[in-house]
């Protein structure tokens, strides 16, 4: 019997979520199997997925093929109207064992999709561990109560629930002891965390619990945050406790105003600012990432300027660039539309800014001596998300924290050798 195979497709929370799948599809017994975790965060990332399908059939004749994630949650016909593809699985289903138990019939449904907008919890599951990861992601949040004018997310993930602390606070316990000295809490709005629990729980509440129940923890980082709901605990957290790593990416999206209230985003470009350098203020070593994307719908000239200059003003070093594609569904797509070809003119100037920033942040890395989380060949990163290049003839071992010198910096890494 063959290993299900699992190709996971978009964000962090998905590598979390194709864990729980493959040990359910492994318990199943689901033999020759391949399951696709798509996403469907622009129309191109749907494309790319459908494309992923096609390809593995022609390389897996013969292998049961099973395509889940938001792409399948949201365009389930898409799928079902491909040859390639054997069982399209929701996303609320596919955290199910009963689902690949089902999956291992003969008279398995072929679409297995239902009402996302109907999911009203969000289960953990314990894992043993992550399969080609050093790290470990950790859902404690899923969905959005949102509305962005891009988005299509939440009609792929449905309302926003939350994980109780007690259970999250137990499974860093237990991926400790599997060895693991990282863990990323990640979700798809996990400054939301909280709302639907009773009392007042929020990020800031839950992380400062974890770091004080699970003092062997060596460290603790978070995906994507909303920094308009950072709450005042997070901020604590953030300058008293060393193991919560400096690294923050920021859900900004754009730096302009008026692009923002059209986006129904919660901030304006003063507050991401201000959150910034409250941030940096108590963490000086604090590094952010951003998304942004470019070419919005009735976006300027002088418009995509504001954008391009709030890379300086929040002093941000990782860039996460869309060119905007219209998606269907969504009200951004029935706006006005900025030409494709300036949208990605502008996203490559974007690019352009965010390689400059980086190259800017790792030179000013040389001489430091860091601790490095070591990955793979020889690779590994600090607590700002660095990577690092280690040199030298002695051996690391992935998953294990390196006392780390750094020698120089190339335009996309650092290189560095174990401090003596």
């Amino acid at each position: 019997m063959s290993e299900p195979e699992v190709i996971t497709l978009g964000c962090r929370l998905n590598v979390y979520e194709s864990e729980v799948m493959r040990r359910h599809a492994r318990e199943a017994g689901l033999d020759n199997a391949v399951i696709v975790n798509t996403c469907a965060v622009t129309g191109e990332a749907v494309r790319q997925a459908a494309q992923t399908v096609r390809k593995l059939r022609r390389t897996r004749p013969d292998a049961r093929i099973i395509v889940t994630g938001c792409a399948a949650q949201i365009e389930p016909e898409r799928f079902a109207d491909m040859a390639e593809v054997d069982h399209i699985i929701g996303n609320a289903e596919k955290m199910k064992a009963e689902t690949f138990a089902g999956l291992s019939t003969a008279t398995s449904e072929r679409v297995l999709v239902n009402d996302i907008m109907s999911v009203r919890e969000s289960a953990l599951h314990m894992l043993d561990g992550f399969q080609s990861h050093t790290r470990a992601y950790l859902q404690i949040q899923n969905g959005c109560d949102h509305r962005c004018t891009f988005c299509i997310i939440p009609f792929g993930r449905g309302p926003s629930r939350s994980v109780p602390a007690g259970e999250v606070v137990n499974q860093v316990r237990a991926l400790v002891e599997r060895g693991y000295f990282e863990v990323v809490l990640t979700g798809v709005d996990i400054t939301s965390y909280g709302r639907d629990l009773p009392g007042t729980a929020t990020l800031g509440k839950l992380v400062r619990q974890v770091l004080k129940h699970v003092p062997e923890l060596a460290r603790l980082r978070l995906s994507s945050i909303d920094q308009v709901e950072a709450d005042a605990d997070l901020m604590i957290a953030l300058g008293e406790e060393e193991r919560l790593m400096p690294h923050l990416h920021l859900s900004l999206q754009a730096g302009d105003d008026l692009t923002l209230k059209r986006m129904k985003r919660r901030h304006l470009r003063a507050d991401a600012i201000a959150f910034c350098e409250k941030a940096r203020a108590l963490r000086p070593d604090i590094v952010f990432g951003a998304d942004l994307i470019a070419g919005f719908p009735t976006e300027t000239d002088d418009m995509f300027e504001n954008s391009l200059n709030i890379v300086d003003e929040c002093g941000l070093t990782y860039l996460h660039v869309f060119p905007f594609s219209p998606r269907k569904g969504t009200p951004a797509a029935r706006m006005p539309q900025v030409p494709g070809n300036i949208a990605k003119e502008r996203a490559a100037k974007l690019r352009a800014k965010g390689s400059a920033v980086l190259s800017s942040y790792l030179e000013s890395q040389r001489g430091q001596v860091v601790d490095v989380l070591i990955e793979r060949d020889g690779n590994g990163r600090t607590p700002q998300y660095a990577e690092v290049l280690m040199e030298g003839e002695r051996a690391h071992r992935a998953g294990t924290i390196v006392r780390t010198h750094i020698k120089r910096a190339d335009t996309q890494r650092l290189v560095g050798e174990a401090a003596s």
